[in-house]
């Protein structure tokens, strides 16, 4: 076991050897050159000269190696420092024995060697982390590097003129102002890094800064002297390069342990550097500019310092576009597409000002359209979106100009008005009831809706948006339940109003998880005794209630709108009980209930067949339930979804037959396979004669239309034989057996084996 503690990692005995070789040569170049007395001649430390910039090389050549192929900027930057070094190595031993190379020399072919791959170098890893950024971020790059370009271009700009004036030879002119002109790209390139540092929070990216930035100090120096001609050999400006050099192989070293992360989302760059570096680019580029009108610049500075301006205002084109698209992004956020009104969001914003102001008397109007969901249903969205659109527009000629008026979502408004009382909120509440209730013209049809209005005031009945909405909430759906059309909130209705909107939240958080759950009732063959088939009922597991039934929770179900989701969470417990049963052996068929607002739906048939095909469960152990109230509601619309719903294999009953005013041309005309007769009817049969002969008149009709029979409710034995003297086909109720879950009811059905609630012959 290691004891050793937890810390940093250590350093590898390599790396530690080679770290000690770099700055060790280092150190003593140095001192060789700060030592004191008359300097030191070109023959002097020779070694320690040629180690202070081999060393750096061929580190940069190990560090290469072991990164492996994938880092190009690595092997560029051992070519750079390599070439810089063999160029360096050449001089120093020609100088020392005695025959100074020429210029231009092959020595100077290797030195300018360095510029193009370091640039080389810094421009991969400018392109790799520019490509992560937003566009921006590379002009801000290249406004920086043509700032410093232009800069430094006031020094060095006459010395690459005078190299092309001055000097006869072409060859001996463009070596000699190839020095200053590379060290502005190299500058260039630095400045990049430097403003792109930033987005790559390391401390190695400042030796590479820094490195890059001693070297051009120590080029534009020498170039300088040489030009003065004070330069000699042995000065502290010879050091300088071997450190610039050793910086850079170190930041090879510190780079290499840290890979590229593969990555599509930009990385955001610090702004304050970013707006910083433009500022200073572009005040270095308008010195330059006034240093020219008044001095004697070069057109290389002058041409710099132009695009540095040009790109400046290129920037500041982007910033206006993107504040631009700021506000109109802000804009959008706070309005409502379909209306152009103000939303949701809009109205919480404009809140503390409406609201929260000492002596500030608001009204907050609640409004909400009534059977609005029918008319989507049934008309489609499209024109629902007209009604809605429509309706924004009359509630905006019906308020005053100081009024706010918000599309909350859905067919629900809210309405501020200004220093109103609960008596002027109930007059506008009229005169908007009155503006909305005019027929609307759409799609060929007149249409006409109503409007329920809570209204909520405030200081009376808080200050708060979050608390006058769910006040005016309350109002609204007491004046929806006692169809008053408009109501006022009464500090009382609170208590009775929470346990209604708990519960509505509980429901939506239900079917979201598994608190609902199904029980199957048997449906029991009266010529046999047998069981074919179930029918599905839901229940709620409510976390702290316990298990409650649907008359407790569905009509709040259907206020909410959340009804198609009801529906889809039981069809898809019911399929998943009935894969469960198949895999067990058990084949039944199950019956589900679908309300209208469901069956309105044009994507119920796919969505049907989706749900079997992914559970493997064949159509015919589906049966859909569904009432009278939808096929007298919209007779076409009936016919064609339950002709794609059969033509899958799906069979489909009426459930609580009798109840409705259904035509039996209806009955004749759909596609309908089994009638279930409701238990009002069943119930009473064996004591009134009158029942019991329309329960026999019903089962022969639905007979001679083809159809099965199956009967609601029954409670006796009596009841029982009764249906199957006048040739019922199926029954179902307490009788027979309770609801069961899906796991209690395989036991069920082997005691039923045993013991034949209708046992076959008799009757």
């Amino acid at each position: 076991m290691s004891t050793a503690r937890p810390g940093r990692a250590r350093l590898p005995a390599v790396d530690a050897v080679w770290l000690g070789l770099l700055i060790g040569t280092l150190v003593l170049h140095v001192v060789q050159i700060l030592a004191p007395g008359e300097g030191i001649g070109p023959g002097d430390g020779i070694a320690v000269s040629v180690a202070s910039v081999v060393v750096p090389a061929l580190y940069c050549w190990f560090v290469a190696w072991r990164a492996g192929r994938g880092r190009a900027e690595i092997h560029l930057t051992a070519l750079a420092v390599s070439a810089f070094a063999v160029g360096d190595v050449y001089y120093t031993v020609k100088t020392a024995m005695g025959s100074e190379p020429p210029f231009p020399s092959v020595a100077d072919v290797l030195y300018l060697g360095f510029y193009p791959f370091m640039v080389a170098a810094v421009v991969v890893v400018v392109r790799r982390q520019a490509a992560q950024m937003a566009p921006s971020v590379a002009l801000d790059t290249s406004l920086g590097a043509l700032g410093a370009a232009a800069v430094l271009s006031v020094p060095l700009g006459p010395l690459v003129t005078g190299a092309l004036a001055d000097m006869t030879d072409p060859l001996v002119a463009l070596v000699a102002a190839a020095y200053p002109v590379s060290d502005l790209v190299l500058v260039a390139a630095l400045t990049a890094v430097a403003v792109l540092r930033s987005s790559r929070r390391h401390w190695h990216w400042g030796l590479l800064i820094v490195g890059l930035l001693i070297f051009t100090v120590a080029d534009t120096v020498y170039a300088l002297e040489v030009a003065a001609g004070t330069y000699t050999v042995g000065t502290p400006l010879d050091s300088t390069w071997p450190t610039g050099l050793t910086l850079v192989a170190l930041w090879a070293w510190r780079e290499s342990a840290h890979p590229y992360a593969a990555t599509s989302t930009p990385r955001v760059a610090d702004t304050r550097a970013l707006l910083a570096t433009s500022g200073v680019a572009t005040a270095a580029a308008v010195g330059v500019l006034i240093v020219g009108s008044i001095g004697e610049v070069t057109l290389v500075a002058v041409g710099l310092a132009a695009l540095a301006l040009a790109t400046a205002a290129a920037r500041t084109l982007l910033v206006f576009r993107q504040l631009r698209r700021m506000a109109d992004l802000r804009r959008q956020a706070t309005t409502d597409d379909l209306t152009g009104l103000p939303n949701r969001r809009a109205l919480y914003q404009a809140a503390p000002g409406l609201f929260g102001a000492p002596g500030a008397r608001r009204a907050l109007l609640l409004l909400d359209l009534d059977k609005f969901k029918e008319v989507n249903d049934s008309l489609g969205h499209q024109v629902g979106d007209e009604l809605l659109a429509e309706v924004s527009r009359r509630l905006d000629h019906a308020l005053y100009p100081g009024d706010m008026l918000a599309r909350l979502g859905g067919d629900e408004f809210a309405v501020v008005l200004d220093d109103a009382d609960a008596d002027t909120a109930a007059r506008v509440a009229g005169r908007i009831r009155t503006a909305v209730a005019e027929p609307f013209a759409l799609a060929g049809l007149s249409l006409q809706v109503d409007v329920s209005i809570g209204i909520a005031v405030a200081p009376d009945h808080g200050r708060e948006l979050g608390l006058l909405l769910r006040r005016a909430d309350i109002a609204m759906y007491g004046a929806k339940a006692g169809r008053l059309g408009h109501l006022v909130f009464a500090l009382g209705d609170d208590a009775a109003s929470d346990a209604v909107l708990r519960t509505r939240d509980e429901l939506r958080h239900a079917l979201g998880s598994d608190e609902l759950v199904l029980h199957f009732q048997p449906k029991v063959e009266l010529d046999t005794g047998e069981v074919h088939g179930v029918e599905a009922l839901v229940r709620w597991q409510h976390p702290t209630r316990g298990l409650l039934y649907p008359d407790s929770f569905l009509a709040l179900v259907e206020d909410a709108g959340l009804m198609r989701s009801l529906t889809t969470v039981v069809l898809g417990l019911a399929l998943d009980q009935v894969s469960r049963w198949r895999a067990d052996g058990l084949l039944l068929e199950v019956a589900v209930n679908l309300s209208a607002s469901s069956l309105v739906d044009v994507d119920l048939p796919q969505q049907v067949g989706r749900m079997l095909a992914e559970r493997g469960v064949p159509a015919s152990q589906l049966k859909l339930e569904i009432t009278e109230e939808f096929l007298m509601a919209d007779h076409a619309r009936a016919r064609t979804t339950l002709e794609l719903l059969q033509a899958q294999g799906i069979r489909i009953a009426v459930d609580d037959f009798g109840t409705g005013y259904s035509s039996l041309a209806y009955l004749r005309d759909l596609p309908i396979d089994e009638l279930k007769l409701d238990r009002s009817f069943v119930m009473p049969m064996t004591d009134d004669v009158r029942a019991s002969a329309l329960v026999a008149s019903t089962i022969a009709l639905s007979h001679s239309l083809g159809l099965r029979m199956t009967a609601e409710g029954v409670e006796d034995g009596a009841t029982l034989e009764l249906l199957r003297d006048l040739g019922c086909d199926e029954a179902q109720g307490y009788h027979l057996s309770r609801p069961l879950p899906g796991d209690d009811l395989g036991r069920w059905l082997r005691a039923l084996r045993a013991a034949p609630v209708v046992p076959a012959g008799v009757g």
